[in-house]
């Protein structure tokens, strides 16, 4: 199992640099638009961390010092063509599938956390090629609008574009964001409609999505998880959800729990922070999935509770019958 496990690490290390490699090539060679190609697949596989802190990040740094902005922040975090994908799930998907669809809406968009929607792609893998066609659509966009952002917005949510767009060019980037919105739309549209199941097993294409995750980063996913807490109801006094700006999805969350809080009268105190800024004297803590484990190590003595849609978990009925009984 170990030596398997180092083969999948060193396969997916290999995979990785060759495809930092063509990003860098792209750039270099003003085929921007194009590295959408590499980039679109590279996020669902979790190679962006690679592509752009190895090729992207240094050079568009280099052309903010130099111009004020770089499109290259732009490439990897337009949130256009994930939204598009999501879009047209609640449209014209079934089910489980469509009923999660505006939740995941609101967690990609408005909280920056694009991962929300790698199962949707993983469930029909064909529908990459709807995110491909909305980051090249996107790239494009901004390319002959001329524009970019000062900084890498993080997380990649609205809002952060708008905190990093330069004064005055607010409509160029809403445009990128649009145009890759609409191109990703219509294109999933098709797969969708085309194709003979729309509904899909969400369930086991998020159980897919950890597990490639898990593999990028080289943890071992037969390892020994690390001790949960678990808090009893009369020391239960503060829960927090947290995300990674400490705002959209967060405080959404927060504001749902709160209010199944005031109506059983428990005298909780439910509030939304940034993840690195999670108070000591909390007692439970709700993130998103993807950074649950970053929390615990933030605040091991809290428990912690994992979600993976802010607006409808059962997690937050199972925590108010706990609380009362």
């Amino acid at each position: 199992m170990v030596c398997l496990t180092i083969g999948v690490q060193f396969i997916v290390s290999g995979f990785s640099n060759i495809l930092s490699d063509a990003v860098g090539w792209l750039v270099n060679n003003n085929l921007i638009p194009l590295a959408n190609i590499l980039i679109e697949p590279g996020k669902v596989l979790f190679l962006n961390n690679a592509i752009n802190h190895g090729v992207l990040g240094p050079i568009a740094l280099k052309d903010a010092a130099e111009t004020g902005r770089s499109i290259l922040f732009m490439l990897e975090s337009n949130p256009g063509p994930g939204l598009g994908i999501l879009l047209a799930y609640w449209v014209f998907g079934r089910g489980l599938v469509k009923n999660s669809a505006p939740g995941a809406i609101i967690i990609h968009f408005l909280g920056g956390i694009h991962e929300i929607y790698f199962p949707y792609i993983l469930m029909k893998p064909r529908l990459v090629l709807a995110a491909i066609a909305g980051g090249i659509t996107g790239t494009f966009t901004f390319s002959i609008l001329n524009t970019g952002l000062v900084a890498a917005p993080s997380p990649g949510s609205i809002f952060a574009y708008m905190v990093m767009t330069p004064k005055g060019e607010f409509l160029p980037v809403i445009a990128g964001i649009v145009t890759a919105t609409i191109a990703s739309f219509l294109v999933s549209a098709l797969l969708l409609k085309t194709g003979k199941d729309v509904e899909g097993d969400l369930e086991s294409a998020i159980e897919k999505k950890n597990e490639m995750k898990r593999t990028a980063k080289g943890i071992n996913s037969a390892s020994t998880p690390a001790t949960h807490v678990t808090k009893d109801k009369e020391s239960v006094k503060r829960i927090v959800f947290a995300c990674d700006a400490g705002m959209g999805s967060s405080a959404m969350g927060a504001s749902m729990l709160r209010k199944k809080v005031v109506q059983q009268g428990l005298g909780i105190t439910v509030t939304n922070t940034a993840i690195n800024e999670i108070p000591d004297d909390a007692d439970i803590v709700f993130t998103h999935q993807s950074l649950t484990e970053r929390a615990r190590m933030k605040l091991p003595s809290a428990e912690h509770i994992s979600i993976d849609d802010f607006l409808q978990s059962p997690e937050y009925d199972k925590l108010i019958n706990r609380l009362c009984q």
